[in-house]
């Protein structure tokens, strides 16, 4: 079974839904000695599966595919009429903006196809399965290591590091407040922590000395990761630094803004999905501070709106996610990325 420390670099490549990851990237990551990841959200499983196989023929080293833990509070029969008004009315509001064609009418069943997709890594035998919005049951977790999967599981306070450990969990993926994208937070409807990185590692570490811990957001610099692995990181997970990869699949319009300096800084948004993410801060990140605490139906609704945006080059109308070190990133190769970081994640 994978550890970190079996890794030549200890550095993770983020697994970034949406786009950014492919397998080529996946792939890239792991041939330079890191652990590469897939991201399987907002796919089916049949295209899991192709990009599984994709990156299984370009790299013979260990990679991972991440899930996300569908969010119980959206589903049918868990008391839904709070967060589908919320959601309803946001639309509302959005389509007094915007063409209501663009604006579907979301769907509290759609679980992102979480059975198949469990399913298919167990079959797989993916080398590690990790997952991020919550935790799953202890069964899944020991099934899939039963099988020979390194699980990892997605927290961002001790509090849920505890929680983690408790239910199995060998492998704990420590999300910062500067990471982009999706915070990882169990409950969609909290607010964020806020405790820097370099602490909650240091206090997950001393609570959980036997449990392998990856160090996860913001991270673009050597400085950042030798600080981190003096507080106990076995790993760090790095995802803007990718971003510009040539192998990854960011968008033209994603691409671009990175590098604009017109965008000046990151910032927390439920705008585009209802759970809190960081991104470049844009003019619809602005224009809808109060956007409902209602993910995935948020998601649901504006994902043509964004779809069209991009589309149109238009980087104030979809999402920009990216960490707080994001003027860090390079258009380099990913394997110059991890060589660059895994050096320095070499020393204690």
């Amino acid at each position: 079974m994978v550890t970190l420390h079996s890794l030549p670099h200890a550095v993770v490549g983020a697994p970034m839904a949406g786009g950014p990851s492919t397998p080529s990237l996946a792939a890239a990551v792991s041939n330079a000695g890191g652990l590469g990841f897939l991201a399987a959200g907002y796919k089916d499983a049949a295209a899991v599966a192709e990009e599984i196989t994709r990156t299984r023929d370009l790299t013979d080293a260990p990679f991972g595919v991440n899930l996300f833990v569908p969010d119980t509070a959206s589903t049918v029969g868990s008391g839904t009429s709070g967060r589908i008004g919320e959601a309803l009315a946001y639309r509302q509001q959005l389509a007094r903006e915007y063409p209501p064609e663009l604006l579907p009418l979301p769907d509290p069943e759609d679980d992102d196809g979480w059975d198949a997709k469990l399913d298919l890594v167990l079959r797989l035998q993916v080398p590690v399965v990790s997952f991020t919005f919550g935790l799953p049951a202890r069964e899944i977790m020991t099934a899939l290591q039963d099988a020979g999967s390194a699980v990892v599981v997605t927290v961002t306070t001790a509090g849920e590091a505890a929680q983690a450990v408790s239910a199995g969990a060998r492998i704990l993926c420590l999300q910062g407040p500067g990471a982009g994208g999706h915070r990882g937070t169990f409950d969609a409807a909290a607010e964020p922590a806020a405790q820097p990185l370099t602490e909650l590692v240091r206090g997950v570490r001393t609570i959980s000395p036997g449990v392998e811990l990856i160090a996860a957001g913001g991270i673009c610099t050597a400085a950042q990761v030798r600080t981190l692995r003096a507080a106990g990181a076995d790993a760090v997970q790095i995802g803007t630094a990718l971003l510009l990869s040539p192998e990854a699949g960011t968008a033209d319009v994603h691409r671009a803004a990175l590098q604009d300096p017109q965008f000046t800084h990151t910032a927390l948004t439920r705008a585009f999905s209802g759970r809190s993410a960081r991104g470049l801060a844009n003019r619809f990140m602005a224009e809808h501070p109060d956007a409902p605490a209602a993910y995935p139906l948020v998601n649901q609704m504006t994902k043509r709106l964004r779809a069209q945006a991009a589309a149109a080059g238009n980087p104030h109308g979809t999402s920009l996610w990216a960490g707080t070190g994001y003027r860090s990133a390079a258009p380099e190769p990913a394997a110059a990325a991890v060589a660059r970081l895994g050096s320095a994640a070499g020393v204690p």
